[in-house]
């Protein structure tokens, strides 16, 4: 069966989460005629409904949402036919008890609440096949049905499982992995605190013990988790794939959870969709949705992706649910669609008046079509009307950021030397430099080729494999720009600490080695001198010694006082930094400015608080250019504004919050006129 690469859709998707089955009938007709009002052209169904759709094991009732998919088709408005597995109904938890997930703490989760039981139960799969394929079976030629969308936020809140389901399964992936358990004893280190195994039946999973837990156990542990979650979607996969050649999804929760590897998950989805929602504490939440769309843009190798969930306004799950202000939303939807987006969606199409989310944002509000809520959907829904042509074009960049979520979970087991030390702020530390430099970056792993980018930075990287390393290194040798932030190349896959010390697999290519970590204690801080000036760092230093770099900075109190902070090695064609310390955002900016001139890299002197991202498609280049500050500001270019079809000839300008999408001419056919 072929399957389609996207969605049977004109021009840009644009709608959301619709639940018609929490609401009576009558209002079904009026959600559709605002959607049409609206501009809506696609909507996702079904994602939470398995218990209104097959209402006794095995007994289906479809009469509902028959009704529900042709009144949208009728109406010209497309559907993402969800499959309801993330949230298994009350027959289920009734008919088959054991199969409910457990907590670390040997707590067993019931119903009553949104989430999966066990990824490895058998009844459970037997379910999901069940389900998914009378789904696919019934509608999978509708001619409303264009996408699939298999579960609902994988790991979200239900990922770690320690049912005896779940410790069967482990031990066969253990075996499957190591093949003896001699294997497994040299990999999780297991003559440290006598923890040896000679039997498989012996090796548990890392449940509640008196102590902190092998590492290497949790890190595996972590692994097995992603694994069985993927396979529970391959599971639903194959059984809509047997009647159905839509494209297939699942919706990420990129730089919200890293609970799944977002890299290996990308392989298994036709199409990559993401939900992001702002944090409300982050007083710049644009920098933090543009690592997500940045970040859901590289997973899925630079092709074009969905988001698939976002909010109108305030969500209801966070200390403080903070509303967007006049503009804010369509500032944030067109920051995704320039990012890669062809995508624009919400949760949800129409608020709920009951359950846990009712205090959640919606296309249209509790306060009905007559507010500004709904006037501004309306309004994006024109603006994405006028964008269609945008659609495929593709996003490249110079800078590559790396972004490892097995580092990632290994950097968060216990005992590490600082708590004060974060994969999370490092990341944003560096891409926040990145994006106020408008500069657009890609992320991706080590083990990728990098050979294309100028710059790799490396903020994070705790867990690096000698091969990555390797790989890294001639990266560097071949004439690329690293920069390394402290606490890198820590580790190997097992978390063992690598022989020769700490990033000692970079040694070459860093020209250095870190003899000791020296973390300060809570609120001290010192400082670090560079190039005549001093800026403010904290948290860390480290004793380095240098064999072929050179000293860029060095610390100015502290436990490294004097001692190199910042160096700079060259190898080959290539130069490679180290920043063994946090400096301040000052300081970090005097750092990458001398690393931007190693990577021929210029800052395009964009105005402060202004976001620019280029697409480029067959025909023609998309600036999309956002003001997310307060004053006017203007920018150098010339095309077709297609939001107000004004001609820009030589400077754009946008008013304090204004959004703008500049069609003009490919660069490289521009000059060579």
């Amino acid at each position: 069966m072929t399957t389609a690469e996207w969605p049977r859709l004109e021009g840009i998707a644009y709608g959301g989460d619709y639940n018609p089955e929490q609401w009576p009938r009558e209002v079904w007709d009026e959600d559709v005629r605002l959607m049409r009002e609206a501009g809506v052209n696609l909507v996702s169904i079904g994602i939470f409904s398995w218990g209104l759709l097959e209402v006794r094991e095995g007994v289906f009732d479809f009469g509902w949402l028959d009704d529900v998919i042709d009144l949208l088709h009728r109406n010209g408005i497309a559907v993402d036919l969800g499959t309801p597995t993330a949230s298994p109904p009350a027959w289920f938890f009734a008919q088959y008890p054991d199969a409910r997930a457990v907590t670390r703490d040997g707590v067993a989760l019931g119903f009553g609440a949104r989430g999966m039981v066990s990824h490895s139960a058998p009844e459970y799969r037997a379910a999901i096949a069940r389900i998914a394929g009378a789904l696919a079976e019934r509608y999978g030629d509708h001619p409303a049905v264009v996408l699939w969308h298999i579960h609902n936020e994988y790991g979200v809140p239900v990922g770690e499982d320690y049912s005896s389901h779940s410790v069967r399964a482990w031990r066969g992936w253990l075996q499957e992995r190591y093949g003896t358990v001699a294997a497994l004893n040299v990999a999780w280190g297991t003559a440290f605190w006598g923890q040896h195994y000679e039997e498989w039946e012996h090796v548990g999973a890392p449940a509640a013990a008196p102590s902190t837990i092998n590492p290497a156990q949790k890190l595996d542990f972590a692994r097995f988790t992603d694994a069985q979650l993927r396979a529970c979607f391959r599971i639903e996969k194959d059984a809509i794939r047997a009647h159905a050649a839509q494209p297939i999804t699942t919706n990420f929760m990129a730089n919200q959870h890293h609970g799944v590897d977002l890299w290996a998950w990308a392989d298994e989805v036709d199409i990559v969709s993401d939900d992001h929602y702002l944090w409300a504490a982050d007083a710049e939440g644009e920098i933090g949705l543009a690592i997500a769309a940045d970040l859901s843009r590289s997973v899925g190798a630079g092709k074009p992706w969905i988001l698939m969930e976002h909010s109108t306004s305030a969500v209801n799950w966070q200390p403080r649910n903070v509303a967007k202000r006049p503009g804010e939303m369509a500032r944030n939807s067109l920051s995704h669609l320039g990012r890669g987006a062809d995508g624009i969606l919400f949760f949800q199409w129409r608020a709920g008046r009951s359950g846990a989310e009712k205090f959640h944002s919606a296309m249209l509000p509790h306060a009905g079509p007559d507010s500004r809520v709904f006037r501004e959907v309306v309004d994006l829904g024109a603006k994405l009307g006028r964008l269609g042509e945008v659609r495929g074009s593709r996003v490249t960049a110079d800078v590559a950021v790396l972004w490892d979520f097995e580092s990632f979970w290994a950097q968060d087991l216990e005992w590490r030397p600082s708590e004060d030390v974060s994969h999370d702020e490092r990341i944003r530390a560096f891409y926040e430099r990145l994006w106020r430099d408008d500069i657009t970056v890609d992320f991706a792993l080590p083990s990728h080729d990098l050979i294309g980018y100028r710059l790799v930075v490396a903020p994070a990287q705790y867990l690096l494999t000698a091969r990555d390393a390797a790989l890294l290194t001639d990266y560097v040798r071949g004439g690329g720009t690293l920069v390394v932030s402290f606490f890198s190349a820590v580790v190997d896959e097992n978390d063992a600490v690598h022989p020769g010390g700490f990033a000692a697999p970079l040694a070459e290519a860093l020209g250095l080695r870190v003899e000791e970590h020296l973390p300060l204690r809570q609120g001290d801080a010192a400082a670090i001198a560079l190039g005549g000036e001093r800026y403010g760092a904290d948290v860390w230093q480290e004793d380095l010694v240098l064999t072929t770099a050179e000293a860029r900075a060095r610390y100015v109190g502290g436990p490294a006082d004097g001692q190199p902070a910042v160096t700079r090695n060259a190898l080959g064609d290539g130069t490679a930094w180290y920043v063994s310390t946090r400096p301040d955002a000052e300081g970090l900016r005097a750092i990458m400015t001398e690393v931007y001139a190693d990577a021929g890299i210029t800052p395009a002197g964009t105005p402060a608080g202004v976001e620019t991202i280029l697409r480029s498609g067959d025909d023609a280049d998309y600036l999309v250019a956002i003001n997310h500050g307060a004053a006017e500001a203007s920018l150098e270019t010339s095309g077709v504004d297609l939001l107000t079809q004004r001609d820009i000839r030589g400077k754009l300008v946008l008013a304090g919050g204004d959004v703008a999408v500049v069609r003009r001419p490919h660069a490289a056919k521009e000059a060579g006129r």
